[in-house]
């Protein structure tokens, strides 16, 4: 019998078109976010590629070594993926602001023939959202997950100034990339 058969593996395909839970965590857990400067490439970079008609972007969080999104892929980035594009210009991004800063690289040193770091883990995981409930379920997950007791980063989801989470519950606009998933089933 194959034994890759029941090799658990992330889903990291994603269809244009179609609502994602999506996340992507930092090499080797490495809490990069937790120096606010390194939030900023992502959503840069959300924000560009929204603007471009290339992602609809429906919730977020940025966590100190991961990131949750809800999202949409609408159009390639030139020959790559909406979602490709992002893992590489955010990559760059954190390459040149730890050169900057003069941080320690060693961590996200890697001996392959296409690059010298990767700050980003390989299996980013995604899941089709196929109804408004497990859309809403995901999003309330995406909200809380600053109030978790192993980060306890904030004790209300709207206090957390990287999270899609004021938009909803206050209705406000910080982050203009953002769309409303409520108009989306």
């Amino acid at each position: 019998m194959d034994k890759n058969l029941f090799t658990a593996r992330r889903k990291s395909f994603i269809e244009t078109g179609k609502i994602y839970f999506w996340t992507a965590t930092m090499n080797k857990w490495m809490r990069l976010f937790e120096n606010n400067s390194f939030k900023i490439p992502v959503l840069d970079s959300l924000s560009y590629l929204s603007r471009m008609a290339k992602i609809d972007v429906f919730g977020f969080v940025i966590m100190p070594n991961h990131i949750h999104l809800i999202w949409r892929m609408n159009a390639l980035n030139g020959k790559e993926s909406a979602h490709g594009s992002f893992l590489k210009y955010t990559a760059h991004q954190f390459k040149k602001l730890m050169q900057k800063e003069k941080m320690n690289m060693h961590p996200y040193l890697v001996n392959a023939s296409n690059k010298q770091y990767e700050f980003w883990q390989k299996d980013s995981l995604a899941v089709e959202l196929y109804s408004r409930e497990v859309a809403f379920q995901k999003l309330d997950y995406i909200h809380n997950n600053p109030l978790a007791a192993h980060w306890n980063l904030v004790t209300h989801p709207c206090d957390y100034e990287y999270s899609s989470a004021s938009f909803y519950e206050l209705g406000e606009n910080k982050h203009t990339f953002l769309k409303d998933l409520r108009f989306e089933f």
